[in-house]
């Protein structure tokens, strides 16, 4: 843990959910919070896995500086075979193989987000070995993450495979989240093309986005990874976000 910061999860506080519900509203694009997957389980992490969430608190100030969420899984086909659905799989399975009382032998990752004044400090990097840590704790010797490239929303139009092969002159990848995952000793296993899926009404993508959208067609919208699709036809918006999958060989 690095100096002037102090770990905490809802294990240890009954109003966690109150106490970082600004972080992610500061991070993400509004229309990250409609996901389906999301509104029918995310609530359900605190409740049944509530050591695989935690948060850094900021000692001096007491601020919250980052949280991160994960979840245990049971996974015994390869890992090549992981499914396209990434995050939102993820998510799903974890409620499935909890309520089926599945061992879990692995530990899936599914957010850390690092509060904007803080970002820069190399937070990213504490959280996600922090993030190992726990699993080693828990027993489980992978780690995997579907993660979302945070500078992908940059280039909308470029495929995820393009995105993800972008490499720095030193080998490693151009965008920052995947290349903090691969210093930190992860591999870049595949692209997962439909991490996320979020459908809306035409106004509900208006409202979400700040945009208006007066015929059907494609459209790049602001912290979109790549187009939405709004068919005025069918008063829908489609979003399928993809992700990259990182495996983390998580032996001590």
């Amino acid at each position: 843990m690095p100096a002037g910061y102090s770990r905490t999860s809802p294990v240890d506080r009954s109003d966690y959910r109150e106490l970082i519900s600004h972080v992610s509203e500061a991070v993400w694009p509004e229309f990250l919070f409609h996901d389906p997957v999301a509104h029918d389980h995310w609530d359900g992490l605190f409740e049944t896995f509530p050591s695989h969430q935690f948060a850094l608190i900021h000692d001096q100030t007491q601020t919250v500086a980052g949280i991160a969420n994960s979840v245990p899984l049971a996974w015994t086909r390869p890992l090549i075979d992981l499914p396209e659905e990434g995050w939102d799989w993820q998510l799903l399975k974890s409620a499935q193989d909890a309520a089926s009382g599945a061992q879990p032998n692995i530990m899936g990752a599914l957010q850390i987000s690092v509060s904007p004044i803080f970002q820069g400090k190399g937070l990213s990097s504490i959280f996600l070995e922090e993030m190992r840590q726990l699993a080693r704790r828990k027993g489980l010797s992978v780690l995997i993450a579907p993660v979302r490239p945070n500078k992908k929303h940059l280039y909308p139009l470029s495929s995820i495979e393009s995105y993800a092969a972008w490499a720095l002159p030193d080998g490693l990848p151009y965008d920052p989240w995947l290349r903090v995952h691969v210093r930190a000793g992860g591999r870049i296993l595949k692209p997962c093309h439909s991490a996320m899926t979020i459908v809306g009404t035409v106004a509900e993508w208006e409202e979400w986005t700040r945009l208006r959208f007066f015929q059907t067609g494609e459209y790049i919208v602001p912290g979109g990874l790549v187009p939405v699709t709004i068919d005025l036809t069918q008063d829908s918006g489609t979003y399928v976000e993809p992700g990259v999958w990182i495996v983390h060989d998580n032996q001590a």
